[in-house]
């Protein structure tokens, strides 16, 4: 007799990973299953009725209170959090997060993810204890303050300088691009400390609110619930003791942070692919030219075909690297496979909102109507791809 399938959500073929259709996998539990719904859930009740007004606005803070009451943000076995959470829990969270639609709202939750390991891995018991409790039960938020005006991919040209004085160290230069900084309550800033180049450098955590930063939005190609800015650091005095691991040893603590970026933006450009082909395929249903429905076009038929090719194929390479992380592979030793993930999700994420814009004609060039989603998500893409 065969196995009874477990089904969730949309079940039109390809409009939710194949997990969700019924098909078996060895990666997920019921756990999983029931974190799933929660997820589902919290995005229906209390994202997707209030998006179009956060992206105004600026989604609240307190939303990921909410969202740690609710079960949807559980913390990691790391800081004390559930031995059974595990790189699918966030993997879940990331896809369903992104299924809202490119809106960016509980963005900083990936933030959190991406400025937090610094500290855990490399900060003194002091670090941990002023930030670590607080960012994972929502009640504060970290950001990554690393890319400069100058220095974006070439992080080994930061510039922004620490000079040690009198037991601090005085901050001045600038950062740029900064996702969640008008949110954040700290920053895990990169910074020169020592000679040029990538042996030179460290990082601090500066609390948002010392004396001498300024924050301010920058408006992006993206519609931005969440919010991307510029950051002055005017001889900021940061004391010695937020120093996160030694001095000048901060190029390898960041270049093993990106790997676990690169994992989260090709899940989250999986999942905003997939919302693509899902908008496409059902209007294509529903819409006719020339007497027939756009899916009795063998050319519109292809084109859905090929975004899922490279959707499934994304996908599974994103739960394999999830399953490497659970097996104890470490983030360093899963640089190649993080990279070409990343860059195969972005490619894939680029294809389809093209192909699905194509689909729509002029209902995706516009902010209304069916289309509004696939126009939002095509102006997301270079967000995806650029970044990590």
């Amino acid at each position: 007799m065969a196995a009874k399938r477990d089904t969730f959500g949309d079940q039109v073929p390809g409009c939710e990973p194949s997990w969700y259709q019924g098909q078996p996998s060895p990666y997920y539990h019921d756990g999983h299953r029931a974190f799933r719904a929660k997820c589902r859930a919290f995005v229906e009740k209390e994202i997707e009725p209030f998006q179009d007004k956060w992206i105004a606005e600026g989604y609240p803070k307190e939303l990921h209170v909410k969202a740690r009451q609710q079960g949807v943000m559980p913390r990691p076995k790391e800081i004390g959090g559930n031995d059974e959470w595990d790189p699918f829990y966030e993997l879940i969270m990331a896809d369903e997060f992104s299924r809202a639609g490119g809106a960016g709202v509980m963005g900083q939750s990936a933030i959190n993810s991406m400025a937090l390991p610094p500290i855990l891995h490399h900060g003194s018991d002091y670090l941990k204890s002023l930030v670590v409790d607080d960012v994972a039960e929502g009640r504060k938020h970290i950001s990554l303050a690393i890319s400069e005006p100058n220095a974006g991919s070439d992080v080994g040209a930061v510039a922004t300088k620490a000079i040690k004085k009198d037991g601090f160290y005085e901050v001045s230069g600038f950062k740029k691009w900064i996702t969640g900084g008008l949110m954040a309550d700290y920053f895990t800033t990169l910074v020169r400390t020592g000679k040029a180049g990538m042996f030179g450098l460290s990082l601090l955590l500066i609390p948002a609110n010392t004396p001498g930063i300024t924050i301010r939005k920058m408006e992006t190609q993206f519609d931005n619930a969440h919010n991307t800015t510029f950051i002055t650091f005017d001889k900021v005095k940061v004391p010695e003791k937020m120093l996160i691991g030694k001095e000048n040893q901060a190029f390898r603590y960041i270049m093993y942070n990106f790997n676990h970026e690169r994992w989260l933006i090709a899940v989250g450009a999986a999942r905003s692919a997939r919302v693509c082909y899902t908008e496409a395929f059902k209007y294509a249903m529903q819409r006719k030219t020339f007497g027939r429905k756009l899916i009795d076009h063998q050319i519109i038929r292809f084109k859905l075909a090929e975004m899922l090719r490279m959707i499934e194929s994304v996908q599974d390479s994103c739960e394999a690297v999830a399953y490497a992380f659970k097996a104890g592979m470490k983030d360093h030793e899963l640089g190649m496979q993080c990279a070409l993930l990343k860059v195969n999700a972005s490619k894939c994420f680029e294809y389809c909102a093209r192909e699905a814009s194509q689909i729509f004609g002029g209902s995706a060039i516009v902010k209304e109507g069916k289309g509004k989603i696939v126009e939002r998500l095509y102006r997301v893409v270079r967000a995806t791809a650029i970044p990590g």
